[in-house]
């Protein structure tokens, strides 16, 4: 996996084998950030980082300036090499161990983006679910979007609160914003 732009644009990392993850491709990640890029002012946002996994998505948040950003995993593993990173790096990522559920039932803040990247295989309503918790639990701020990354085969577009979908060779990003 590589940093594609900011500060570490080029920046190659490579995350031990052993761990659980499917890190978005280089073609999708640069055709989100550049949805991202004209909506916002990478400066001035809160990042929410949920199945990090490697922490892909948080280190190009990262290299793009956003200072704070918070990645949310349950493997112990996955943690420990963000957190290892993000120090190596100099990049403000918080890290939290906790079932993602869990913690967007339990958890106050407020985002301007909010990324999850579940595994594939979830089933159509465990993604629903969790935009269903983003938005319950007023996660979001003012302007804020949650994007969710998943296959081709899942259809988000009826789930409440769906404004778009992007496509990128077998991964989607379903965007998701406040209803005004």
């Amino acid at each position: 996996m590589r940093i594609i732009s900011g500060k570490y644009k080029g920046k190659r990392l490579i995350a031990p084998k052993k761990l659980p993850i499917r890190p978005t491709t280089d073609i999708a990640k640069e055709g989100l950030f550049n949805i991202l890029r004209n909506r916002y002012y990478f400066d001035e946002i809160r990042v929410l980082d949920l199945f990090s996994g490697s922490g892909n998505i948080a280190y190009e948040f990262a290299s793009r300036g956003v200072e704070e950003i918070t990645a949310v995993d349950n493997h112990v593993g996955c943690l420990q090499f963000i957190n290892k990173t993000a120090q190596e790096l100099e990049f403000n990522i918080h890290t939290i161990k906790s079932d993602v559920y869990r913690f967007l039932e339990h958890h106050s803040g407020s985002y301007d983006i909010i990324f999850a990247d579940p595994p594939y295989d979830f089933t159509d309503e465990q993604f629903q679910q969790i935009a269903q918790l983003v938005f319950e639990s007023d996660l979001l701020a003012e302007e804020g979007t949650l994007i969710i990354e998943h296959a081709k085969h899942t259809q988000l577009n009826t789930t409440e609160n769906f404004v778009e979908d992007r496509k990128y060779g077998g991964s989607v990003f379903s965007f998701f914003q406040k209803k005004a």
